[in-house]
């Protein structure tokens, strides 16, 4: 039995009328919302394409080091698309700055501070602060992935899920290092 809404609608006919209305509605207060989002992340990625060498340079592991680089590939790659999402919105890429980036890396950049240089705990501290941006980075590019879908823009939506998928792979990459060998190093680290 379908559930009526107040106005004697299904939720599965409101849900329906909703998407027509979404593929036609690109100045709507979510549109705005959307590309304002934009260019949060699209600053982050800048961002953090400035960060990673600095990562890079600090970790001690070579597995860690290449992993390092083969994110700020990604992540040179990850503004091109985001430059291509703005073309493709019609909209100039633009940058906002973005706080949460912003502290993330300057969280990281202590963490290079307060650690030992050529240690396995640096490097852990080094996985630990890429995995949070990783993580911010996930949880932007998920949402974004909605709201174009939301929105109608079904091959903005296509575009920005590939980033999402490869932030999941380098979450889960940081991860592999950690546990396979980081942080039994680190462990037998003494003052």
């Amino acid at each position: 039995m379908k559930k009526e809404s107040a106005t004697g609608k299904s939720a599965a006919t409101n849900k329906s009328t909703a998407q027509n209305k979404s593929t036609t509605v690109t100045s709507s207060l979510l549109a705005e919302f959307f590309a304002d989002e934009l260019k949060d992340i699209y600053w982050a990625e800048k961002h953090i394409v400035k960060t990673l060498p600095k990562m890079q340079k600090a970790a001690t592991s070579e597995e860690l080091q290449q992993a390092f680089a083969e994110h700020l590939e990604q992540s040179k790659e990850h503004v091109t698309r985001l430059e291509q999402v703005f073309d493709m919105l019609g909209k100039k890429a633009q940058a906002k700055k973005c706080e949460a980036i912003e502290g993330i890396t300057k969280e990281g950049e202590s963490i290079i501070e307060d650690t030992e240089k050529d240690t396995a705990t640096r490097d852990v501290g080094l996985i630990m602060a890429a995995q949070k941006v990783e993580h911010y980075e996930i949880s932007t590019y998920g949402g974004l992935v909605t709201l174009a879908k939301t929105l109608g823009y079904k091959d903005v939506a296509e575009v920005l899920y590939s980033t999402l998928e490869e932030e999941k792979q380098t979450d889960e990459l940081l991860t592999s290092i950690a546990e396979n060998n980081i942080n039994y190093e680190a462990l037998e680290e003494t003052e």
